[in-house]
């Protein structure tokens, strides 16, 4: 039973970080104004946009790729951290 008690504390870590991140977006996006901060995201090389008459799509292939990198590293520095 402790397992899952441990479990739900890191469920309530995550989401935690999560609402903060919404939270810091948010403010960034009234500092700075206007939605500058991920104005990038979905226009690089490489993302497919197709628009039609009555349709659009859109896959953000290297804006994904990108993040997943820098989450990735961020992770492993905290992780790093955490095993030292």
């Amino acid at each position: 039973m402790a397992e899952w008690g441990s479990l739900g504390k890191v469920f309530i870590g995550i989401g935690a970080c999560v609402a903060l991140v919404g939270v810091l977006l948010l403010i960034a996006d009234h500092v700075l104004g206007g939605g500058h901060l991920l104005g990038w995201f979905g226009k690089l090389p490489g993302d497919i946009s197709i628009r039609r008459d009555n349709f659009s799509f859109s896959f953000p292939f290297t804006s994904s790729l990108f993040l997943s990198i820098i989450f990735s590293l961020v992770l492993y520095c905290i992780t790093w951290i955490f095993r030292r």
